[in-house]
């Protein structure tokens, strides 16, 4: 489980934004927000990078 929809809420950012920020599809972003899938590690790092949060604050602890 990742918290990419809460980073992007917190910050005001759209996922069409961060789609073109990745080079990724507005589907694949979606996927990732909606925890339907999950991003490669290099992936969220980026995602981590463009949003700049440490990549730790993007992973939800299973107790959480």
């Amino acid at each position: 489980m990742n918290r990419i929809k809460e980073v992007l809420e917190d910050k005001g950012i759209k996922q069409i934004w961060l789609a073109k920020q990745l080079g990724k599809s507005y589907n694949m972003v979606n996927g990732y927000v909606q925890n339907r899938q999950q991003p490669r590690l290099a992936v969220l790092f980026e995602i981590a990078k463009i949003l700049q949060v440490s990549p730790k604050e993007l992973i939800k602890a299973e107790n959480d």
